[in-house]
């Protein structure tokens, strides 16, 4: 084949036939591009991407450090204090504005830069025809003239002409509005139909809701639909979780009541007969140190670093409000394939009239045996056998590569296909080689409501038809059986017999597929009646070995785990024991027929659903009910998901979960979670990370509170009763530099306490800082005011020092207590010196920063002129040392003698 360094891109393709366009494409339908030609194909049209939006630019987020009505405050009282001559503090405040950027600036912009990067993880994967073998690519790689493969739940990943259609339908409402699925056909349509009436294309962007197909890509990246309405819509506006939402309030609402009591302090002191200037710039300052202007900073710090210890354990989130919703989470819904099980499908037994056939070897191993009741046996000599491994072959749409030196081999597609596929090449039955000989004419895709799946090939001048199936219906379907004696036909009596032999495989945890045939005349045929049974597959999926320990971890923190499932409710009841969520063999096992759409419940059968371990044979409408009724009983519910029929329930849980491996695309984008390793165990360490994400920003905003409201009760108090001020208005700013920010930043980047699933869930509705936490927070704040005024009383009045030195120790106590203060912050009932805090590195490394710091605010030269501060002395660093320390204490006695806090 002869191939051109340059391919315009086809007009107008659904007016044209499909043979046209490959042509013009200079492509072949059953071999594809080769890798060099889609190498050159790349540089000429570019990636296969969406002009990206714009990442939140550094010079953005440096200009946000400015915006805020706190740092307006700072430059008015710079501005002030310049023309009151006060030239020294004037530069020093505008010095505190810049490094006080410098600090949100830094931390912002990594924490930015993280959740980016991690947002960016989760690649779309395509199934492309490449050199005459279907391989996954990431659909960036996609380029014109691709032969993409299409199958239910998949997002198409750019314009496609299509050349195959078996009842094809695509969700085009992304582009269209139209919320109706389309059907889609391979015949040329007029050039004048509106794009939603284009049924001869399919759209990048949109979803296959059904059925399966092939398409010739004509249009990527900006040149396709999408594209080209992409860049007419502006881009949206970044999301807040509700956790920033609150927090955000939280800040606004502290803003004016500090404004207020600034305001007061400042005339209180003014009427005193104090400096005008020194009130103005004291109440500026106080009220600019007491809001914590860094909660935005951390909450979005403990967000990024949150989500990156998440995706370390394979956990991808779509949505930021998840991280908060996690916390709560008390209700997991899992499904039992390929999440409790290892979805490494294996054909271990089949079912025929008259024998039971085991099957050796494990997963993709292609070098298994076939046997009968110990006796090694030829499938090319058992004629029915050879004919069901030759129908679960044909009947597929896994492909299934060539082996290695060990005789695994590499695969695309479903589990359960990729199964029969391997079945077939241990008795030396290739697909490809059967499709040279019996070529495809068409497929009639997999139905969620028929539950079956045919195709349709030519053979010896007539058809053969290969379906499979759930037993069920393919029994109903079939007319007749395939015995050693050759056809009989299949009666009421015979079904039920089946259906026996059906139970008894799913008793041994067996998941079950029917296989059948028939010959046709013509290539329309009915292809699901008058077929002939052939007999039953049974796949082993086993356990996972992380899951009975995930699920213990579960009960220990409070969360319930239901097994939502479309299999046997006896398969479901045999894993379920196996992986430890129920003990009882004889639990109640709620089958869908019984469960309904939910809407039509009892009280009683309501409760029954509310308690029950085991749905099965659930379809993708009844999860969604069982949301609602859940979540109708105030529970925070996780679900799990992986077909495009999943999706409107993965919408409406708190937290939908979606598989990485086994999951559609439509599933992923749906989902607020993705799971890289379709593990249950993923599920539980991202519940984990929600629970600490939560209870870092709650442990960072009660000590930083706790801080700042001492700083202004000891001003507030000593202008009240007309002392001297225990703090100036830089020093005040100092700490804010200080002792504010590095040990909160420390607190919001914890690993959490080892205890944290060992907690109920936390109550969705619960706000950030409950009753208990404000009486703390008081408590707090009061042991650090007390510390701070009784020094100064002690130094200027017991000791008789002046008051410059004495102010010294009353600032040097109202810095040191915070930082002491920190390690109050560790759970009541922890221990006393195993505590997440004591164990939190950025802590140690916090306090070693700030010590450093207010040394060199006392000693460096220039600093302490600039801070008006003196040398306390030996005896003024020891009254700065106790009382500093008393908070401390009198925290760490009540942290151990008080009960676990979560209520």
């Amino acid at each position: 084949m002869t191939q051109t360094t340059t391919h315009p891109l086809p007009e107008i393709p659904w007016t044209r036939p499909w043979q046209e366009i490959l042509e013009a494409l200079d492509v072949r339908r059953g071999e594809g591009l080769d890798n060099q030609e889609a190498k050159k194909r790349r540089k000429q049209y570019g990636h296969n991407r969406l002009r990206s939006a714009k990442s939140k630019s550094a010079w953005a987020i440096l200009a946000e450090q400015f915006k805020s009505l706190l740092v307006i405050l700072l430059a008015v009282a710079a501005v002030l204090s310049l023309v009151f001559g006060e030239w020294i503090e004037g530069i020093a405040i505008l010095a505190v504005i810049l490094i006080n950027a410098v600090i949100g600036f830094v931390t912002e912009l990594r924490a930015v830069r993280s959740m980016e990067a991690l947002q960016h993880m989760g690649s779309v994967e395509a199934k492309v025809r490449r050199s005459d073998q279907v391989r996954e690519i990431p659909a960036e790689n996609i380029v014109p003239g691709d032969i993409v493969v299409l199958e239910g739940g998949d997002v198409v990943t750019a314009d496609l002409r299509l050349i195959e259609a078996s009842k094809l339908q695509a969700d085009e409402s992304t582009l269209t509005g139209e919320s109706v699925p389309v059907d889609k056909q391979i015949k040329p349509v007029a050039e004048e139909a509106p794009l939603a009436e284009r049924t001869s294309m399919v759209y990048k962007g949109t979803a296959v809701t059904r059925g399966s197909g092939e398409g010739v890509v004509v249009a990527t990246g900006m040149d396709t639909e999408l594209g080209h309405v992409s860049s007419l819509v502006e881009e949206a506006e970044e999301e807040l979780t509700p956790l920033e939402k609150r927090l955000d309030q939280l800040g606004r609402r502290l803003v004016w009541i500090t404004l207020i009591i600034a305001a007061a302090v400042a005339v209180a002191g003014i009427l005193a007969g104090r400096d005008i200037l020194l009130m103005i710039d004291t109440a500026i300052a106080l009220a600019v140190a007491t809001v914590p202007e860094g909660l935005p900073i951390v909450a979005t710090i403990a967000l990024a670093r949150g989500m990156q210890r998440m995706a370390r354990r394979n956990a991808l989130i779509n949505h930021l409000s998840a991280v908060e919703a996690l916390g709560a989470t008390d209700i997991i819904c899992t499904d039992k394939t390929g999440t409790l099980t290892e979805n490494q499908m294996t054909v271990v037994e089949l079912a025929l009239a008259e024998d039971t056939i085991q099957i050796s070897g494990e997963g993709l191993d292609t070098t298994g045996h076939f046997s009968r009741n110990g006796d090694s046996l030829d499938p090319a000599e058992h004629g029915i056998l050879y004919q069901m491994l030759q129908v679960g072959v044909l009947c597929n749409n896994a492909e299934l590569h060539d082996g290695n030196a060990d005789g695994k081999s590499q695969a695309i597609g479903e589990p359960l296909e990729v199964a029969l596929l391997v079945a077939g090449a241990k008795a030396k039955i290739y697909r490809n080689e059967l499709l040279e000989n019996q070529p495809e004419v068409r497929e009639v895709a997999f139905d969620p409501d028929t539950k079956m799946m045919a195709t349709l090939h030519e053979e010896d001048g007539g058809y053969r038809i290969a379906v499979k199936g759930a037993p069920g219906p393919v029994l109903a379907a079939s007319h007749q059986i395939l015995t050693q004696d050759g056809e009989r036909s299949l009666d009421d009596e015979d079904r039920k017999t089946w259906q026996e032999r059906n139970e008894q495989m799913a008793e041994e945890g067996l998941r079950v597929v029917a296989l059948a045939t028939k010959a046709a005349e013509t290539d329309d045929a009915e292809p699901y009646e008058g077929l002939t049974f052939l007999g039953l597959d049974g796949l082993l999926d086993p356990p996972r070995e992380e899951v009975r320990p995930a699920l213990e971890a579960c009960q220990e923190a409070g969360i319930r785990v239901v097994m939502v499932t479309g299999d046997h409710p006896v398969t479901a009841r045999k894993i379920a024991r196996a992986v430890g969520l129920v003990q009882d063999q004889h639990v109640n096992v709620i089958h869908g027929r019984d469960f309904g759409h939910g809407d039509v419940l009892s009280e009683e059968d309501r409760q029954s659903v509310l308690q029950a371990p085991i749905f099965a044979r659930v379809s993708p409408e009844q999860k969604l009910a069982l949301i609602a009724i859940y979540q109708a009983a105030g529970h925070a519910v996780a679900m799990t998901g992986d077909g495009v029929n999943d999706a409107p329930a993965l919408k409406k849980a708190d937290i939908g979960v979606a598989m990485g491996r086994r999951g559609t695309q439509v599933a992923k984008e749906a989902a607020d979670m993705v799971l890289q390793d379709d593990r249950f165990s993923s599920i539980v360490a991202a519940v984990e990370q929600g629970r600490v994400i939560f209870d870092n920003i709650r442990k960072f905003v009660l000590y930083l509170l706790s801080c700042n409201i001492s700083e202004i009760a000891v001003i507030s108090l000593a202008s009240l009763v007309n002392a001297p001020l225990p703090i100036r208005p830089l020093q005040i700013l100092f700490l804010n530099l200080v002792t504010d920010v590095f040990p909160a930043l420390a607190l919001g980047v914890g690993e959490g306490e080892a205890a944290i699933m060992k907690r109920p869930p936390r109550d969705p509705k619960e706000p950030i800082l409950t009753r208990r936490h404000w009486i703390e927070m008081g408590g707090f704040s009061g042991l650090i005011t007390a510390a701070v005024l009784g020094v100064l009383v002690l130094a200027l009045v017991g000791l008789g020092m002046e008051q410059e030195r004495a102010v010294t120790i009353s600032f040097l106590t109202l810095a040191f207590a915070p930082l002491w203060h920190v390690f109050n912050m560790r759970d009541r009932g922890s221990r006393f010196l195993s505590n997440e805090v004591v164990r939190n590195r950025w802590v140690w490394g916090a306090l070693v920063l700030c010590t450093g710091l207010l040394v060199a605010a006392v000693y460096m030269p220039g600093l302490n002129t600039l801070l008006k501060v003196k040398d306390p002395g030996l005896t003024g660093w020891g009254l700065v040392l106790g009382a500093s320390l008393l908070p401390w204490l009198v925290g760490q006695i009540f942290r151990s003698w008080a009960s676990e806090p979560h209520a």
